[in-house]
């Protein structure tokens, strides 16, 4: 599974980053995942507030920390 998290460094990006980091570890789930940190790379995925996340090369999550909850939802989900 290719996850990309979008966003500058910001803390809710890096806590974004480490809580998709800790769900797919609990799940068993093995994971690609990249910080995409280039705002005209953000912008190429039409986010406009983030963090975002694209799962697969599609945008699942823009603009705040991805709960939980929703995380594990987009691991049993693909």
């Amino acid at each position: 599974m290719d996850i990309k998290v979008l966003g500058t460094g910001c803390t809710n990006c890096k806590n974004t980053v480490a809580l998709i980091e800790q769900v797919a570890q609990a799940k068993g789930v093995t994971i690609q995942l990249q910080k995409v940190e280039e705002l005209r790379d953000i912008m190429g995925y039409g986010v406009m507030s983030t963090p975002g996340v694209v799962i697969n090369g599609k945008v699942v999550h823009a603009g705040g920390v991805p709960s939980r909850d929703k995380i594990e939802q987009w691991f049993t989900a693909q």
